[in-house]
């Protein structure tokens, strides 16, 4: 009985010390799924654009804490059961400008020239593809993701360049953004 209850003991202690790395990890993974899944949804609008040789809209709309991401292929505004989404929910959540670390280190990357409109970000609305895949009107947009109630896990940003191409930078709170995709 002592070895056993040494044993659980032992388990115990090492189960306290690793369920805040596993919880830190799951939460990077979260930040990181969620910024993917919206470059994704990106890319495929600009595809579908392409593909088609006429503008394709994404939409953006805000539902309580969650938000809907797809792209608009027959351009009613509402999202139909055939048209691809993504839903943005849980502990991460689209942030609006001004939340999440300066964006000065990734201007300051991109180039003197460049500017970033955040006004997408944490707001519905929505963003146009023209039929050769180039945003319309050529704008550089910015997607904040985060969790508002706990920074320390840091901050996701999804870049959208005037071509149409899309970035992925990551930030720890109170830190500088660098470009991991």
């Amino acid at each position: 009985m002592v070895e056993l209850g040494v044993s659980l003991t032992v388990l115990l202690i090492l189960t306290a010390i690793a369920i805040p790395s596993l919880m830190r990890s799951f939460r990077t993974y979260q930040l990181n799924d969620a910024a993917a899944r919206l470059s994704d949804m990106l890319k495929l609008t600009r595809f579908e654009a392409v593909r088609r040789n006429t503008p394709v809209t994404l939409q953006i709309k805000q539902n309580g804490n969650d938000w809907s991401v797809w792209a608009d292929s027959d351009k009613d505004g509402n999202l139909d059961p055939t048209e691809k989404q993504i839903l943005i929910n849980g502990v991460v959540t689209l942030l609006p400008s001004g939340a999440p670390p300066s964006s000065a280190s990734i201007l300051a990357k991109l180039g003197a020239t460049s500017s970033l409109d955040a006004s997408k970000s944490g707001a519905a609305g929505s963003l146009t593809f023209d039929a050769r895949g180039a945003v319309s009107p050529l704008t550089a947009y910015v997607f904040y993701l985060g969790s508002p109630n706990s920074p320390e896990f840091g901050y996701r940003a999804v870049i959208l360049l005037p071509s149409g191409a899309t970035q992925i930078w990551t930030a720890p709170d109170g830190g500088t953004w660098q470009r991991i995709g």
